[in-house]
């Protein structure tokens, strides 16, 4: 094989690493979107399945104005009925003379209920708009799920055809979805749980999420400051992109201007476009690490995210940091804390999280648009040091997407000694100190 022949293999095996290397999270390397289909009865014309989106992701979750699920059918499929959500498109129902089905497309697109709806239009995990919870934070709210009715298809498991090309937006782009397969058909138990009942047939899809398939630009930034350096480390400029290509392509406010006042100017848009308070990065969300305070036995940070976003506020939001020292978190103030174990016995990533009711939701940019907490750790006499900036992160997420970081050569330094002239002057204050106490004596 020739050298040519050589480097176009590598580059191909690079090639190949890199496009499956695409969903993956390093730091949640299991988290998944995983939609089941349980065919609970079969009908005349076709099946009733029970379908469940199980949101198996840590710290990434869906939230407003929620998901979007999609697929094609095999056949000439029809929704009859559909209970807990709703197809977003009738289609053309033309040809069918009696009862009209609830869809007829041959790509619908499904969405979530509002909550409120009435009693006879829901069901268990319904009717949350969307919204589902990463399974690190909240897992009894990190399920969806609806009913639907499917007509003009197979009536029993043989005949069946397995829809195909699911799509999922949650709630933009940035998930892939693999095809249907069959797994063993799903087990319910009856409430006093003396009987098992199963599912007449399974099938199941995973989807994986991408950041960059989500956006080309970073969603958050990071900077940095420290108390034994004045220097404030700012996030990098045009970190999440400028002018037409970034987050806010129609511009940005200035926060002391009158249209950050002005009525409508926090009213979100149809197609999620934000609206940015100008900065030099222009992301919607800057996470600031701040090194506080050193004590004999522990030390302190201070985390604070603000949001410049005016036409979005984030419920449910995730932070996850990457450090060597979580492994000796003593107390976290204000937010809730949960440690993330992805490798077993590594245990440098942990994920921070607001209290319910109290600051679980980050406000638009504004006097409102901020959160804050701070951190206390145990030192570790074998690793602990402010030198090299070993006492900043090493990876920021914020509700999943990786923040852009400063560059490691702009690290707050630690100073490297005090002035030589210090010591001098101590000790001759001393000496006299003493001097003064003889001759007095």
């Amino acid at each position: 094989m020739g050298l040519r022949d050589s480097a176009a293999l590598v580059a191909l095996v690079l090639a190949a690493t890199c496009s499956v290397a695409v969903s993956y999270d390093p730091l949640d390397p299991n988290g998944n979107i995983t939609i089941k289909w349980d065919v609970i009865s079969w009908t005349p014309d076709g099946y009733v399945a029970m379908v469940t989106m199980s949101n198996y992701q840590m710290y990434r979750h869906i939230m407003a104005p929620g998901w979007t699920v999609g697929w094609s059918w095999a056949k000439k499929e029809v929704i009859w009925s559909i209970v807990g959500a709703q197809a977003t498109e009738q289609g053309d129902c033309s040809k069918f003379k009696g009862g009209i089905p609830h869809c007829c497309k041959r790509t619908p697109a499904v969405v979530d209920l509002l909550p409120g709806v009435p009693y006879n239009q829901q069901i268990a995990n319904c009717c949350k708009a969307g919204v589902v919870s990463a399974y690190g934070q909240d897992p009894a709210g990190s399920v969806s799920a609806f009913q639907v009715s499917v007509g003009l298809a197979g009536t029993t498991n043989k005949t069946v055809k397995l829809p195909k090309n699911f799509t999922l937006q949650g709630p933009g782009p940035g998930y892939t979805c693999g095809p249907a397969r069959i797994v063993p058909s799903t087990v319910y138990f009856t409430p006093d749980r003396r009987r098992k009942t199963q599912a007449l047939m399974t099938w199941t899809v995973t989807c994986t999420y991408s950041q960059q398939l989500a956006s080309k630009y970073p969603s958050c930034c990071v900077s940095f400051s420290s108390f034994y350096n004045s220097t404030i480390v700012p996030c990098a400029r045009c970190a999440c992109g400028c002018g037409h290509g970034g987050h806010s392509p129609g511009g940005c406010i200035a926060g002391d201007s009158k249209r950050a006042l002005s009525p409508g100017v926090n009213t979100p848009r149809k197609d999620g476009q934000a609206l940015l308070q100008c900065t030099p990065h222009m992301c919607p969300i800057r996470v600031h690490w701040h090194v506080k305070l050193n004590y004999k036995d522990y030390w302190r940070a201070k985390i604070a995210i603000t949001n410049f976003n005016y036409r979005m506020n984030y419920t449910q939001w995730t932070l996850v940091a990457q450090h060597p020292n979580l492994d000796n978190v003593t107390e976290v103030f204000s937010f809730q804390y949960k440690p993330l174990l992805p490798y077993g016995a590594i245990n440098d990533t942990g994920m921070f999280y607001g209290l319910k009711f109290y600051n679980d939701l980050l406000m638009e940019a504004g006097p409102f648009g901020n959160v804050q907490s701070e951190v206390l750790m145990r030192k570790d006499a074998s690793t602990f040091t402010f030198s090299q900036g070993w006492a900043f992160p090493r990876k920021i997420y914020f509700n999943g997407d990786e923040c852009k970081m400063p560059p490691p050569d702009s690290y707050p330094y630690l100073p490297n000694s005090a002035p030589v002239a210090a010591p001098a002057i101590a000790a001759a204050a001393a000496s006299a100190f003493l001097l003064a106490l003889l001759l007095v004596a």
